[in-house]
């Protein structure tokens, strides 16, 4: 497996990967698949404001993909970032995720950030279980906040200061 900056030509790949997260879990709180039109769109904004897409390739396949951005937009905000990855299915538990959250981690510090925040659904166990062996804590949990396949979701907001990251965890 390669860990390396995302390209304009990943997006076909990072799209089908997007869409069945979105499809068949909790990890993304919508129900409208995306479209390779919005993920340029994404990339692209994401290169303007010099946030990291980073992809893992394993024999010439797109297996997981992540990035950071802003986590809110006024100023005072500017030193926390907010992370997502999306790992294929058939990938999961194999690395892909660790080697994606460090690198961005890793980066994060890099570029003078100070927190780093997931949302993640409190359902999802194993991501949450994941990101504490990395260093993040949980910092809150807001109850009934999302509707997704008929029910009510909880989310789990856990926070990383990267300043004591190690990112060989």
């Amino acid at each position: 497996m390669h860990l390396r900056d995302a390209t304009r030509d990943d997006m076909a790949e990072i799209l089908e990967i997007y869409n069945q997260v979105l499809r068949d879990s909790t990890a993304i709180y919508d129900d409208t698949p995306s479209t390779l039109e919005a993920r340029h769109a994404w990339f692209a904004e994401r290169q303007e404001k010099g946030f990291p897409v980073l992809v893992v390739e394993d024999d010439g396949r797109i297996v997981g993909f992540g990035s950071y951005g802003p986590w809110r937009a006024r100023w005072g905000y500017r030193f926390t970032v907010e992370h997502s990855v999306h790992v294929h299915i058939d990938h999961r538990g194999t690395g892909v995720g660790g080697m994606l959250v460090r690198a961005l981690i890793g980066h994060a510090k890099q570029a003078g950030m100070h927190v780093m925040v997931g949302g993640i659904d409190a359902e999802n166990v194993n991501s949450i279980r994941f990101h504490e062996r990395l260093g993040f804590v949980e910092v809150g949990r807001a109850q009934q906040v999302a509707r997704k396949f008929d029910r009510w979701l909880d989310l789990v907001t856990m926070q990383l200061f990267l300043d004591d990251a190690s990112v060989s965890a």
